[in-house]
């Protein structure tokens, strides 16, 4: 019988690390939204979640960050992971409370056209908008970790313009973060405890790929 290389076991052990310490990281991150989605019915409680939802987009660039640093070889993941949320914070945080003020409104207003006759012409307009912002902001969060001396807005029209140019990869970061809220809803322990870094890695890296025609190498985003 063969035996089994110590590279592979250094391996395997780094990635179970990699997976545990980036989940650790964002449950604290994300303390203030957790906290609510596991003691409120999210129903009821969607304003609170609206506004905590941006504070979590620091840990997400955090988590990108360290996906960034494992890639090139890097294996300082909280040093990694607090550099990118202090330096990061405002500007990440204020894309994020934009894309969720955009998604709150477009979706309070399907729900209150959904009855009326001007909402079978308004509402697959609205959901186009949900996604369309839902799908770029990954992508300007990528942007910031790779260019964080782009500017914010720059960073955003690039990232809405290649996110629909390569919808497909949009689609699929956004079918993960679906699958990820449900798995949620039915196992909080197992979404943040081991899924959450994979499905991350997942959504960080479509949004890398994404954003390659416009991030050469040691260059901002160009708009």
């Amino acid at each position: 019988m063969r035996r089994i290389p110590h590279g592979l076991y250094a391996s395997l052990f780094g990635v179970v690390h990699l997976i545990l310490t980036t989940n650790v990281l964002l449950v604290v991150g994300c303390l203030p939204l957790v906290a609510i989605l596991i003691t409120t019915d999210p129903v009821g409680s969607w304003p609170l979640i609206a506004v905590a939802l941006p504070l979590c987009a620091p840990a997400v660039r955090g988590a990108f960050a360290v996906f960034a640093e494992q890639r090139r070889g890097g294996s300082a993941i909280l040093r990694t992971f607090w550099r990118a949320w202090r330096s990061g914070w405002g500007r990440t945080t204020v894309a994020a409370a934009i894309a969720t003020a955009v998604v709150a409104v477009a979706l309070a207003d399907l729900r209150f056209l959904a009855p009326t006759q001007i909402g079978v012409v308004v509402i697959p307009l609205l959901a186009v908008v949900v996604l369309l912002v839902a799908g770029t902001l990954p992508v300007v969060l990528v942007a910031l970790v790779d260019a964080p001396g782009t500017r914010l807005a720059a960073a955003c029209r690039t990232a809405a313009y290649l996110a629909v140019r390569r919808w497909h990869l949009t689609l699929a970061s956004l079918v993960v973060l679906v699958v990820q809220a449900g798995l949620f809803t039915l196992s909080p322990a197992l979404a943040l405890g081991v899924s959450a870094a994979p499905a991350l890695y997942l959504v960080w890296s479509n949004a890398r790929y994404t954003l390659l025609p416009a991030l050469p190498a040691d260059h901002p985003v160009v708009a």
